[in-house]
């Protein structure tokens, strides 16, 4: 029979959750990359800035919950750049921006720096 201490199983569960997390960043990076190409008025735009805004919903609601466990400073910086992405998916989606490159460029940098 296994045994582990909970110090394990919390660990596993925080890298599995980091884990998860890059995965849906590489996910909404990959499908913006998808739409810069096809551009602004495509299906796969739609799709990438559909996805992009529910991540990144999650993502700011996450870090808003005061169980989050990151440092405050960092939830709140975190938070800022995500109502930046937002906002800017935004301005994509009305037609008023074609930033795909700053959006791709943001969530690289926060899935780079995820460890």
């Amino acid at each position: 029979m296994y045994q582990f201490s909970y110090a394990d199983i919390q660990t596993d569960s925080v890298a599995d959750a980091r884990d998860r997390e890059r995965q849906l960043l590489n996910r909404s990076i990959a499908l913006l990359n998808e739409a810069q190409q096809a551009g602004t008025d495509s299906l796969k735009a739609i799709e990438a800035l559909h996805f992009t805004n529910r991540l990144w919903t999650t993502f700011v609601e996450d870090l808003g919950n005061a169980e989050n466990a990151l440092p405050k400073e960092l939830r709140a910086n975190l938070i800022s750049i995500g109502l930046w992405l937002l906002r800017e998916a935004e301005e994509v989606r009305q037609g008023r921006s074609d930033n795909f490159e700053g959006l791709i460029e943001v969530s690289q940098i926060i899935r780079d720096g995820i460890r």
